[in-house]
């Protein structure tokens, strides 16, 4: 597995696998080809069927200034290796094909191809959680310590900056009022959720406070604005609004955060090398759930639960959504995403506790949930995973 920064991705919403990625592919082919008189991208499958409402057209044309550029869109082919495909082709003056890639966006702005190195070397060699928790016992330790055990020098300071950035998200969205763009003309809901969890009390206070902070990383992400994937930015805003909301109501500190950032970044790096993160290939249920993963795990840690208390609650938070679908409605990251959010960060606190009360040991492992979403997620047929042509997408 690459380093969990990976999985920490700063940059600007809606999608990851939708603008983040094919963002950095053209920037790739567009420095390979400098010499190049124009290009034509296209777009095909889950790129193509909800790459308008994602705003994938608007990302490539804005990586490939100033050259004249062309784009396709084959929403009704699906690649083999990938649903989220693109072949990008540079021509010269003369209206010759100079140069060609097809490249992949396989979720969490990750990209996979042949020709251009994009993929660094491993810097774990331990790959599933039975064999985390077995080091973790042999060596007496926890999971943010195996996490720091193997990364590389800055790593704590690249967490820091994604807490920051996090920190951002929340505040600007709690406290922008209007409507998001696309055609949906929808609401932003974070600034009167989180006024209106002033005037309750205790539990329902902490729980509306909690919508407020996934709500307003959510549209921020929506509306274009700088996130950080975690592990999608469709599923950005449930870890953050889990954190911000241990991190000022319990005050635990910065330093505590970024331990449980390290140890939730281990639960997406699991994930996404032994199933997927992508919606376009495992469905919702890579993104949200996941992401509900992650912060499930994340909150244990801060609460003080032990290494396999940990593993239960990431493992519920995945179970959970199993099966989960991504039909976004217009292709757009609002209906349902947005809301999923909140559930998700919810969700989230629920298998905290849950696992908290428990001694840790359970029947269904989080290695066998991971395998059980992968299975799940090439079942679902295509038309549920992000290409807005069937579900809540329909109507």
């Amino acid at each position: 597995m690459e380093s969990i920064c990976k999985i920490y991705k700063i940059g600007n919403g809606p999608s990851s696998s939708h603008t983040i990625g094919p963002r950095k592919a053209a920037l790739l082919f567009k420095e390979k080809n400098a010499q190049a008189h124009h290009f034509s991208v296209t777009l095909y499958g889950s790129l193509a069927a909800t790459g308008k409402g994602h705003l994938t057209d608007v990302a490539i044309i804005e990586a490939m200034k100033p050259f004249e550029i062309k784009i396709n869109f084959e929403p009704g082919i699906f690649q083999s290796f990938h649903p989220n495909a693109m072949l990008f082709e540079a021509y010269n003056a003369s209206g010759d094909k100079t140069d060609e890639w097809m490249v992949y966006s396989i979720g969490g702005g990750d990209l996979s191809a042949e020709g251009i190195s994009i993929v660094r070397e491993p810097i774990y060699t331990i790959t599933t959680m039975k064999e985390v928790l077995e080091w973790c016992e042999l060596n007496g330790k926890t999971l943010w310590e195996f996490v720091e055990t193997h990364e590389t020098k800055g790593f704590w300071n690249y967490l820091s900056e994604v807490w920051q950035v996090m920190k951002a998200s929340i505040e600007r969205g709690i406290d922008t009022e209007g409507s998001l763009p696309g055609g949906l003309h929808l609401q932003r809901r974070a600034p009167s959720y989180f006024i209106k969890s002033s005037g309750y009390k205790a539990s329902l206070k902490s729980k509306s406070l909690i919508f407020a902070y996934a709500l307003a990383v959510a549209e921020e992400n929506a509306a274009g604005g700088k996130i950080v994937t975690a592990p999608t930015c469709g599923s950005s805003g449930v870890l953050p609004a889990v954190l911000y909301h241990l991190y000022t109501s319990y005050e635990f500190s910065e330093k505590k955060i970024l331990k449980a950032l390290a140890t939730a970044g281990l639960i997406g790096n699991l994930v996404k090398k032994n199933a997927s993160i992508s919606g376009a290939e495992v469905g919702c249920q890579g993104e949200i759930g996941t992401a509900c993963s992650m912060a499930s795990a994340a909150a244990n840690q801060l609460f003080g639960g032990s290494p396999n208390q940990i593993e239960y609650a990431a493992e519920m938070g995945l179970e959970h959504h199993l099966g989960l679908t991504c039909d976004p409605v217009c292709g757009l990251v609002q209906i349902p995403c947005i809301e999923r959010n909140a559930f998700a960060a919810a969700r989230a606190l629920d298998a905290n506790i849950y696992s908290m009360l428990s001694d840790g040991k359970h029947r269904v492992s989080f290695d066998r949930v991971v395998a059980v979403m992968r299975e799940t997620g090439h079942d679902i047929p295509s038309l549920y995973k992000e290409t807005s042509e069937g579900g809540l997408a329909k109507f």
